[in-house]
């Protein structure tokens, strides 16, 4: 779905080239997190960002269920996260993940008993519907869209402020039952609602544009205080029941965020460990310079956490490009790379950088099924790949193609890594580096970009199949913003996607993903090279600092004070 603002990730979590001791996901029991004590209720959490402010507008916001949104607002459906286990739907204020009907164009939800927002009044229905038909104005625009086309068919519904209409295609026959009656069958929508949009908002509020910065709350915190640029207060919703909520722990008496904070100042605060840095957790992934410093200090390593998994890395080749329109040419690419190489220039070891990629579908999305269509060693095999062009009748290789890639986070030096294994193999490779917001314009958004190869990674906003090969493959997201690099413009991929999406059954839709990320990898339209893996750095007393499988992230959620 064109729009959505899904996670375009670093290719791995960059480290500088030294040999460190990697830490697995969660390696040590999570409680424990280098201190002694327990969790008990109570204590302030501290969460340091680099970022200039937490968007707690659920309209804007493109927050996953186990991040920062998480404290302040509850959605229809929710995720069950834990270490070595595929992510699975779980209801957050709906009494079940939705019950879809009429071949999987209409779902039907029914909010549980005593839900209420933190000024005491019950969460109704037509909360979550205003919510919803907020998102579509464009005054609250910048969130996930993935309902939008859904509802409402070419974006024709322009929001409640347009003359005070309502979203028809959104049915609340009483105060606890919602209705979606969508433009198609769509078996992901119970997925679709745990994204932030499906986060309720009192029907008439939230017209002013700073909503964000004083919404009214449906999960365990409400919003004390916000300053942009400096940090916000959370402390505890009194109407919220961790009785009711099973997914959230609400441990903290309050949550202390603190904004526009430079990450090499939080690396040696972390590392310190002192004071009420021992309750501070790290928003962002561990830089080089971090995990640099951790080498020396058994404390911090102790406190390192990495996920298990993660975005796809992956080489995409433009197959509206010269020679790259036979697929027997680019099948030569799967084994011209050299995937090891790859996972040195993106984290110094593979133990950290994350395990050789042969899939599109990525670990942790449930249904997924391992297999390698071009089984060859991580180094690659650059005879073969030669070979394999000979067969094309390219004897002497690819001359003059461009990768394009970012300048920034350590994509030139990844792209060189690449540059180099294909040259192994006799293709001559170019790097075209361009500025984020200029890549995005140039490969991204034109109709006719200048590129052969990008560089580039991905994970999707939700566990799913869907979200993961959808916006890379389905032709409706070549240019204009969407991230389709491979230019792939297949009818048989396009009704492939659009047959899985519609059927509802998780197992026959699985199915079907799994047969079209087979199809995929067979005509080799990119290469994946790694599931890169994430690290972050807590403080001492911060307990229960777990990743799933997905997303490669610490879950909030969790979170408690070692007392």
């Amino acid at each position: 779905m064109k729009g959505n603002p899904l996670k375009r990730l670093i290719a791995g979590v960059t480290v500088a080239a030294t040999l460190l001791t990697a830490c697995g996901a969660n390696d040590k029991p999570a409680d424990q997190a280098g201190g002694a004590g327990t969790i008990k209720a109570g204590g302030t959490l501290y969460i340091l960002s680099d970022a200039a402010g937490q968007q707690y507008d659920p309209a804007k916001s493109g927050s996953l269920v186990v991040t920062g949104l998480q404290f302040v607002h509850r959605r229809l459906t929710s995720w069950q996260v834990a270490p070595g286990k595929d992510t699975t739907i779980v209801p957050d204020l709906a009494t079940d993940t939705g019950k879809a009907s009429d071949g999987g164009k209409t779902w039907t939800f029914t909010l549980k008993d005593n839900v209420k927002f933190a000024d005491g009044t019950p969460i109704k229905s037509a909360d979550v519907k205003w919510g919803l038909e907020r998102s579509f104005a464009s005054a609250f625009s910048g969130g996930l869209t993935y309902h939008k086309d859904l509802l409402s068919p070419g974006l024709a519904y322009k929001g409640p402020y347009d003359g005070g209409k309502e979203l028809d295609t959104i049915e609340t026959p009483d105060d606890k039952t919602i209705i979606f009656h969508l433009a198609r069958p769509y078996g992901d929508w119970n997925w679709v609602a745990s994204t932030p949009a499906f986060a309720p908002v009192p029907k008439g509020k939230g017209a002013e544009p700073n909503y964000g910065e004083h919404a009214i709350a449906s999960g365990p915190y409400t919003i004390q205080k916000y300053e942009r640029g400096k940090g916000a207060t959370l402390v505890r919703n009194q109407y919220w029941s961790a009785t009711e909520d099973t997914t959230r722990k609400g441990y903290p008496d309050t949550v202390e965020w603190q904004f526009g904070q430079q990450t090499d100042v939080v690396s040696k605060r972390l590392i310190a460990d002192t004071g009420n840095d021992q309750n501070a957790f790290g928003v962002s992934f561990a830089s080089p310079a971090q995990l640099a410093q951790i080498q020396g200090n058994a404390s911090a390593k102790s406190r390192l956490v990495t996920s298990e998994s993660g975005a796809l890395a992956y080489l995409a080749l433009n197959t509206t490009r010269g020679k790259l329109t036979d697929p027997n040419v680019r099948k030569a690419f799967q084994y011209a790379v050299n995937k090891a190489a790859y996972q040195v220039a993106s984290a110094g070891s593979a133990q950290l950088a994350g395990d050789v990629a042969t899939t599109l579908i990525t670990p942790g999305i449930a249904g997924r099924e391992q297999f390698d269509l071009y089984p060859t060693k991580p180094e690659g095999d650059p005879d073969k790949a030669k070979q394999i062009l000979a067969a094309a009748g390219l004897p002497n290789g690819l001359d003059n193609l461009v990768l394009a890639t970012k300048n920034e986070n350590n994509y030139p030096e990844l792209a060189a890594s690449i540059q180099a294994a294909l040259a192994r193999a006799n293709i001559k490779v170019n790097i075209k580096t361009l500025e984020s917001d200029t890549y995005t314009e140039e490969i991204d958004t034109k109709a006719n970009p200048d590129y052969d190869l990008t560089l580039a990674s991905w994970q999707p906003d939700i566990p799913t199949a869907n979200a993961n090969l959808q916006p890379l493959f389905q032709s409706t997201e070549i240019g204009g913003g969407g991230v389709n690099e491979s230019r792939l413009n297949d009818p048989a991929v396009d009704k492939g996607i659009t047959d899985a999406q519609a059927t509802v059954d998780p197992a026959d839709a699985a199915k079907k993903w799994v047969e079209l990320d087979k199809k995929l990898m067979a005509d080799s339209v990119v290469v994946p090279l790694i599931y890169t893996r994430n690290s972050f750095l807590h403080g001492s007393k911060v307990g229960n600092v777990t990743i799933g499988r997905f997303p490669a992230y610490v879950d909030y959620r969790q979170f408690g004070i070692i007392q």
